[in-house]
């Protein structure tokens, strides 16, 4: 495959976690030289053996060869020093949930980056006017909110500021379509923007579910593969009510949504049961399941199929 036809972007990625290096080996798939950008020496020594494992996924499910893999990783690049950033012209921030630490970040990338070019946070938390509080070229900035994991994911959430110029969102909208993601642009930021709102509705109702009673973890999870998992991949929410029409949805809303969990709370006491005997999910071992080696295979697989089913590479 030619990863040489269309202008070609720099891109730095400052943080090279397993989402900082993600979001990097996605770009240079594409075809984008890309630094990355980390200062712990453990992780850094990590970010092109993390990239390799999302090459080889990719490989194994039949969306990559490994002439791309090789074109990929000599694309990449790691560095501890920030001001290895300067050649870019998006810089994308993948740095722990600490605004602090983000508008830090910031004012020093202004320093070293040149006017016209970008600064982007990959943010799920904060909204972008809370962001750029300090930054004195606001109009350069926007959300870019990957999805975990990206090479698996295609959505990336276009979340302006109030100052961002508009033809910077075009710009990133065609730069996202064009490494094979699906970039949606909110046009005002809201919190938890569109995917974790519709995510986090989901989760609360689940753990009222399970907190009752009525049914277990398993089949809860069991019911959300079987229904609405497989119908969500080809529509949404609101196209799934004009499929089965609009009449029927609004008779069974009026008895049903006011019976939804409601009491955020009580909801909550079930996290944080697992939180705080340090059960906190596939990191620990130990979450709702158990994480042993079938369930993580068993997920890797799922992965992979959904990896064959979205274009990986433009």
């Amino acid at each position: 495959m030619n990863l040489a036809n269309g202008k070609k972007e720099t891109i730095a990625v400052v943080g090279g976690g397993l989402m900082g290096a993600g979001i990097a080996t996605k770009f240079a798939l594409a075809g984008h030289a890309v630094v990355v950008i980390e200062t712990d020496s453990a992780r850094s020594a990590r970010v092109l053996e993390i990239a390799a494992e999302i090459l080889d996924e990719i490989i194994a499910a039949g969306a990559a060869t490994p002439a791309d893999k090789a074109r990929a990783l000599a694309l990449l690049t790691v560095s501890n020093q920030l001001e290895d950033v300067a050649p870019a012209r998006w810089v994308i921030e993948a740095i722990p949930e600490v605004l602090d630490s983000k508008r830090d970040l910031y004012a020093r990338l202004e320093a070293i980056l040149p006017p016209e070019a970008v600064i982007a946070s990959n943010t799920s938390s904060f909204p972008p006017d809370q962001l750029v509080q300090n930054m004195r070229r606001r109009e350069r900035f926007v959300i870019l909110h990957f999805w975990n994991p990206p090479h698996v994911i295609p959505l990336v959430e276009i979340v302006p500021a109030a100052e961002t110029d508009p033809a910077l969102v075009d710009r990133a909208v065609a730069l996202l379509r064009a490494i094979g993601a699906e970039p949606v642009a909110l046009k005002a930021a809201i919190p938890g923007f569109i995917g974790n709102r519709l995510q986090f509705a989901v989760l609360r109702e689940a753990l009222h579910i399970v907190r009752s009673g009525a049914a277990t973890p398993e089949q809860v999870d069991a019911v959300m593969r079987a229904s609405l998992g497989r119908r969500y991949s080809v529509m949404g929410p609101l196209e799934g009510a004009d499929l089965g029409g609009l009449h029927t949805f609004l008779s069974i809303s009026k008895h049903l949504m006011p019976k939804l969990a409601r009491d955020e709370g009580a909801a909550l006491e079930l996290l944080a049961a697992h939180v705080d005997k340090e059960e906190l999910g596939a990191s620990t071992g130990q979450g709702f399941y158990h994480w042993d080696a079938a369930r993580r295979a068993r997920i890797k697989q799922a992965f992979a199929l959904l990896i064959g089913k979205f274009k990986i590479i433009p």
